[in-house]
């Protein structure tokens, strides 16, 4: 018995997707390393910390302005300093997000493909 393939479902569209999907497999590795690169500084207790990350998450540079700098008073200043540093981590994977997901489109919401993409 020979199985009959839907119209539309032929060799010809399934090679065409493979081809897509291969493509978008390359451009997100290509954007990521993209966005690993990418630099973002964050500003934190009114700009008294400054933080520079890169998108793998490293911390490059923080800035402290010395007059938040009170010897009696140092939690609030690692508050600061902290919650510069997760402001910092949301953006690069906000953004990774985005961008990544302007190039998978839709794809990541049909069924079966949300962990593929």
């Amino acid at each position: 018995m020979k199985a009959r393939i839907p119209q539309g479902m032929g060799g010809g569209s399934m090679q065409s997707m493979l081809k897509q999907a291969q493509k978008m497999q390359e451009d997100m590795v290509a954007k990521q390393a993209e966005l690993e690169e990418k630099e973002y500084t964050v500003s934190a207790g009114g700009g008294a910390v400054s933080v520079t990350i890169n998108g793998k998450k490293e911390i490059l540079k923080l800035t402290i302005d010395p007059d938040i700098v009170d010897p009696d008073d140092v939690e609030t200043l690692e508050d600061i300093i902290t919650a510069g540093c997760n402001e910092a981590i949301k953006l690069v994977e906000s953004t990774s997000a985005s961008e990544m997901e302007k190039i998978t489109g839709a794809m990541g919401q049909l069924p079966g493909m949300g962990g593929l993409f």
